[in-house]
């Protein structure tokens, strides 16, 4: 089933949160290795002079070559340390027009159930609308709950499916041509609770 059929995929896919992490998990730009090494030098020899100013304001002396290794050393480590990092976490997106985001403390059952109610909302509203996202997806959720309960689907046995579903549920299954209320389809989905 295709997206625009309203199919399991649709339900539970988020479009837009997959080309955010597809531009998250983009290559950044490396430096070059010439610039990164005049870097460190410059760095490495900012800390030694420092350092060694340090010293011997204080009135000690060590050798300049131990002060540079030891840089050097610390250097390394922190260049190895970073190149195991974990990656960044995708950028959240923010404003009132941005849709659903993913990552650590996003629900994404509470998300599906929002788009759910969204799509709800705007169905009662708009029979076909409801006949293309909403019947195809409470049809194929009628049809899985019907094999894994009872070894069957509507279109393998309708005889038996429909005394299961009721001629209620039954006909709220195949009419597409209009829009339930709120209430017809409450009672569609509690009879798929039950089954």
């Amino acid at each position: 089933m295709t997206d625009r059929d309203g199919g399991l995929d649709s339900l539970f896919s988020f479009a837009d949160d997959q080309a955010a992490a597809q531009e998250a998990t983009a290559p950044e730009k490396k430096r070059s290795t010439t610039l990164r090494l005049v870097g460190n030098a410059v760095l490495i020899a900012a800390a030694t002079t420092v350092t060694v100013a340090g010293l011997r304001a204080a009135g000690l002396s060590t050798s300049i070559l131990l002060i540079v290794a030891a840089f050097t050393g610390l250097r390394l480590i922190m260049s190895a340390v970073s190149q195991v990092a974990a990656p960044r976490l995708p950028k959240r997106r923010s404003g009132a027009g941005a849709g659903p985001s993913t990552g650590p403390g996003v629900d994404a059952l509470r998300t599906a159930v929002r788009r759910w109610e969204q799509n709800l909302s705007r169905a009662q509203a708009d029979p076909d609308l409801y006949s293309r996202n909403v019947l195809p997806v409470l049809a194929e959720l009628t049809d899985e709950r019907l094999r894994l309960r009872h070894g069957i689907t509507r279109a393998s046995d309708p005889r038996r499916a429909r005394e299961l579903l009721g001629d209620s549920v039954w006909a709220a299954l195949h009419q597409p041509g209009r829009s339930p209320k709120a209430r017809e389809i409450e009672v569609l989905v509690d009879a798929l609770e039950r089954l």
